[in-house]
């Protein structure tokens, strides 16, 4: 998508200098160190591309970060420690001729030479394109388009639904077609990195080669996926909700508390000064708004999107307020502690906060962005049972508690997507799971890994388990992929794009099944395998 010709080169230098614009530059998020005033790099800076988020009906979030040595050792990204001014335009074209608006951002050391702008002033329900100048470098274009404004009656809506891409694990071909496919919108629900040293077979091992801890891995780690082609255009095609699940910190933590595993402190202290680091290695690397800057080791992540009166994306946070997993995590049975009615997934606070804004969301779908399974899955044949302890199955009285508020308060086609699991099911939500008579109350579609877990296959040993001891299950499949979703007025369809393997480039991609809910009926309505 990029456009680099001298014509281009030379219009971006002429309005992001030359004052012609209505809205006058501004230089914005300085840094209090030295400048570099007349920036010259041996190698192209915008190495990273460009991305944009947080769509509003009057904004959006555009993002870069100068890094022409992504995965240099230091974590500089191969920048000196100066701040550089990066002008910034979004136009009504992809050639840039009708500019609406231009400024300039400082990209600072402090935040690995990143650019969160924060445009406003943009019209609803619009497509724009946008691009980036550091010196006399210019960016490739993205592609991006705001919501629509509250009121507005949409016919349709159609976005995609990511999560889980290892590295190591497979190539990231999903991406290019996901650039592909016309999208309003992309989440990705958590997993964008891995914080391992895995190595995989594939020659794709982890930068550091190590389990990363300190800042200068993370970032690292963050220039080396990021540098990824296929990523790049998914990110420039399309504007993300992102939210982050374990491993952009660490396997399975649970607020302050560690992994329990071989490493020599589980002092929470030291878990939480790495989640910290963690955490603005993930803010420096995502189009996210400067009110998601984390402080220190908190991060507020939870927030609402609308697009008119069609749908309202409720993005939670499983990780930060959740207490430590029942019975030493891990797939347990018999575990009692699970069935706690004091332990919580979401917290207190945030609890309420997405029961509130449920309850008064006026949208025709409410759509809950989550990041472990929320449906329950007994993982062993018979009578049995078996659970996984990091998913809502180890916080079982709080997933009631969750399901009956949405029952409680009548909250139309409610849909959770979710990720993390490396699979992909289309399954009824009920308040009582164990009861085969129970009305469903929701739908979860359960999203694929991009690339972790290598090539997968249609079905396997657990899927078939899942499908016979979970009749609310109504679909499973085990290959990479994505979803691709549409609303309308009357039906959710839900499309699992799978590709046949990952450990080599350039799978063909294909719908494995089409999952339809219709508007005022809970739950799936029928499967298209």
């Amino acid at each position: 998508m990029a456009e680099r010709s001298d014509f281009d080169r030379r219009r971006f230098l002429a309005l992001a200098g030359g004052g012609t614009l209505a809205t006058a530059l501004a230089v914005a998020g300085s840094s209090p160190g030295p400048v570099w005033a007349a920036p010259r790099f041996r190698e192209d800076p915008f190495a990273l591309g460009v991305a944009s988020g947080e769509p509003t009906s009057s904004g959006i979030v555009l993002w870069t970060r100068l890094a022409p040595d992504p995965v240099a050792e230091d974590g500089t990204g191969g920048m000196p420690g100066k701040a550089v001014n990066v002008a910034w335009q979004i136009a009504e074209d992809p050639r840039f001729r009708h500019v609406v608006r231009a400024g300039t951002e400082q990209a600072s050391p402090e935040l690995a030479h990143s650019v969160h702008v924060e445009v406003e002033g943009l019209r609803p329900d619009r497509e724009y394109w946008y691009r980036f100048r550091a010196g006399s470098e210019l960016s490739p274009v993205g592609r991006t388009r705001t919501a629509p404004w509250g009121g507005a009656a949409l016919s349709s809506l159609a976005f995609g639904v990511v999560s889980c891409q290892s590295y190591p694990d497979g190539y990231y071909t999903a991406y290019r077609h996901l650039a592909e496919e016309d999208l309003d919108l992309v989440l990705h629900l958590g997993d964008y990195i891995y914080e391992g040293g895995g190595q995989g077979g594939i020659g794709r091992g982890h930068l550091p080669a190590a389990e990363t801890f300190s800042l200068t891995d993370y970032r690292i780690r963050y220039g080396q996926y990021k540098s990824d082609a296929d990523l790049k255009a998914a990110h420039a095609a399309a504007p993300w909700l992102v939210v982050l699940d374990d491993h952009e910190v660490e396997n399975n933590w649970a607020d302050d508390i560690s992994q329990a595993d071989t490493e020599p402190d589980q002092d929470p202290a030291v878990f939480l000064r790495r989640r910290a680091a963690a955490f603005q290695a993930y803010y420096e690397n995502q189009p996210l708004r400067r009110v998601q800057r984390p402080h220190g080791p908190d991060m507020r992540l939870y927030r609402r999107v609308s697009y008119g009166r069609l749908a309202e994306f409720t993005m939670v946070d499983t990780r930060q307020y959740r207490d430590d997993q029942a019975c030493g995590d891990g797939l347990r049975s018999g575990c009692t502690d699970r069935l706690d009615p004091a332990r919580t997934m979401l917290g207190e606070e945030q609890e309420a906060w997405v029961l509130r804004g449920l309850e008064r969301s006026r949208a025709t779908w409410n759509v809950l962005g989550n990041q472990v399974f929320m449906m329950q899955a007994d993982h062993l044949d018979g009578a049995e049972q078996g659970f996984g302890m990091d998913t809502w199955d180890g916080y079982a009285a709080a997933r009631r508690n969750l399901l009956d508020g949405v029952r409680r308060r009548k909250v139309d086609n409610f849909v959770v997507l979710t990720g993390d699991a490396h699979r992909s099911v289309a399954a009824d939500l009920k308040v009582d799971f164990d009861d085969p008579d129970a009305p469903a109350v929701g739908t979860e579609f359960l999203g694929t890994s991009v690339s972790s877990g290598g090539n997968g296959q249609d079905m396997d040993t657990l899927g078939r388990t899942w499908l016979r001891e979970n009749p609310h299950m109504r679909f499973h499949n085990a290959q990479r992929g994505y979803m691709r979703c549409e609303l309308s007025p009357r039906h959710l369809r839900t499309d699992y794009r799978v590709l046949d393997q990952v450990t080599t480039p350039g799978s063909p991609v294909t719908t494995r099944a089409s999952v339809y809910v219709e508007a005022g009926r809970p739950g799936v309505a029928h499967v298209e395998d």
